[in-house]
């Protein structure tokens, strides 16, 4: 497999619901927030060598390199492994960043497990979350690959299995930082912890949106406008806003009219991430 490229999918999330129970002394908020993947996303081909060097193409405005959570990812397993083994990493970027999207998440995720995949490093999936954990609180999400109820800083699973349903996501002309919305004064933090089947039964909502539509005044345009068409809320923090649809068609329908001060696409809700599919197809496969 050494110097063959291969391509793995780093798919986007939805927050179903997102709620915040509370704020902890070291900062970090406790919440529940139910995750789904989306079959649209990020690429990555990863070729491995035998330098040790690791390397991203194209570069991302604004980024610097060493910054980049995927040169984190294979950093941090090098680390944690001793692999003497490096890769170069050419991403198709599709997630927008700021939107909410995990799309930073879901690469570094991806790059946790094909690099461990392709060096044979052989490091559990409990360890990728772990490693994943340190570079950020979604990641283990997305190395888990499945749909779940994620519970305190958003380290606790429950596996669920929400219906998957076909959404319209969009995304207005504004990029939200995760900070700005968790450290707001006026942030909503004291929604009472509830169990599975009660959230799961109740209507979904988001404690950021409230904030992130006073702040933005371009998110709360969104979330207007696709109103008009079907229950719609925002996905975590922002800036991306979703709206729920029966069918592909009705979806695409309302993407045809949407304005154009909005960018989005139709994607369906799927409760197994295809990076385990990925990772079967290259397990079978060698």
């Amino acid at each position: 497999m050494m110097n063959d490229t291969t391509f793995w999918p780093a798919p986007a999330k939805l927050n179903l619901f997102l709620y915040i129970n509370g704020r902890r002394e070291d900062g970090y908020h406790e919440l529940q927030t139910l995750f789904q993947f989306l079959d649209v996303g990020d690429t990555l081909a990863i070729t491995p060598n035998q330098t040790g060097a690791i390397s991203l193409s194209p570069a991302m405005e604004g980024v610097k390199e060493d910054d980049n959570l995927i040169v984190k990812a294979a950093k941090a397993l090098q680390a944690h492994t001793g692999c003497p083994y490096g890769a170069h990493i050419n991403i198709d970027k599709r997630l927008p960043m700021g939107g909410g999207l995990g799309g930073g998440s879901s690469d570094a995720a991806t790059t946790l497990v094909a690099l461990n995949h392709l060096w044979q490093t052989q490091v559990s999936t409990d360890e990728l979350a772990a490693l994943g954990l340190r570079l950020g609180a979604d990641v283990p999400i997305f190395i888990h690959g499945q749909a779940a109820l994620a519970e305190g800083v958003g380290e606790k699973f429950t596996p669920v299995l929400p219906e998957e349903k076909v959404y319209l996501v969009v995304k207005p002309d504004v990029s939200i930082s995760t900070a700005a919305i968790f450290t707001h004064p006026q942030l909503q933090r004291n929604t009472p912890k509830r169990t599975v089947s009660e959230l799961m039964g109740q209507k979904y909502e988001n404690d950021c949106e409230k904030i992130a539509r006073k702040q933005f005044p371009e998110v709360d345009k969104a979330v207007s406008w696709l109103l008009e068409y079907a229950p719609s809320r925002m996905t975590g923090t922002g800036a991306c806003v979703f709206a729920e649809f029966d069918t592909a068609q009705d979806a695409q329908a309302t993407l045809d009219i949407m304005p154009n001060w909005l960018t989005g696409f139709v994607a369906r809700g799927l409760n197994r991430s295809p990076l385990l599919d990925a990772l079967q197809q290259q397990t079978v496969s060698q």
